[in-house]
């Protein structure tokens, strides 16, 4: 359990921080001691309501242990599809765990029990060091296609393309991974959590070459999913 915290300086202004911690009771204290330093706190139980409201975060805390996924597929998911700062704060104290988080995309790795100074001298570094460095990192281009994942603006030799929420999310899953097939089922787990219906990738997908003016853009593996295409000249 984190201890008190009264001697940590806030910063000047709070961040959006989500919380995803199964366990209410180590919850209530974290987010309380959270709110205390000027940060709004939105916490959440479950890996498929984390993966649903990420977006709005400016901060998360992860947990690993969650009840319905695991907490390393929960921080790969949202990593492919957003540069968010994500602190893992689990009980999983291993040299192996902390390997495989860090490889997961987490930016840094707290074990738990632990100090709330700790903490928050861990997540104001986390801050520095995404702040600075991860905006250039999240442009991604394929030819014409151009997509700024801070800005979520999608480009086509120059013309903005007008995209929903699901279908940009959607594009920038498979754009970042250009050369893999991404599985029908991890891309309805990313994108929608657990509120979803059997065609609801294949309707996205088709406004989606709708959007882009080619059906090449897209890649259909029978069977397995969908991979980036490479449109045709424009």
């Amino acid at each position: 359990m984190p201890g008190p915290a009264r001697t940590v300086p806030a910063p000047a202004a709070g961040w959006q921080i989500l919380l995803v911690e199964s366990d209410s009771a180590d919850a209530e204290s974290l987010a309380a001691g959270l709110r205390r330093h000027g940060h709004e706190v939105t916490h959440v139980a479950l890996g498929v309501a984390a993966l649903e409201a990420h977006e709005d975060a400016d901060l998360i805390l992860l947990d690993l242990e969650l009840p319905d996924l695991d907490g390393l597929e929960v921080c790969k998911s949202i990593r492919s599809v957003s540069c968010v700062p994500l602190l893992v704060v689990t009980g999983r104290g291993s040299e192996l765990d902390r390997v495989l988080g860090l490889q997961a995309g987490a930016d840094d790795y707290l074990v738990k029990p632990y100090g709330f100074r700790e903490l928050m001298a861990r997540i104001e570094a986390v801050m520095r060091r995404t702040r600075s460095s991860r905006t250039v990192d999240r442009e991604i281009t394929h030819g014409p296609l151009h997509i700024d994942v801070n800005a979520r603006q999608v480009s086509l030799a120059g013309r903005g393309v007008g995209l929903t929420r699901k279908e940009f999310d959607l594009l920038c899953i498979l754009a970042s991974h250009p050369d893999t097939v991404i599985p029908r089922k991890r891309l309805l787990q990313q994108v929608w959590g657990d509120s979803w219906s059997r065609r609801t990738v294949d309707t996205h997908v088709s406004s989606l070459r709708t959007k882009l003016g080619d059906s090449d853009w897209i890649i259909t593996v029978r069977g397995v999913g969908f991979k980036l295409g490479t449109g045709c000249s424009v």
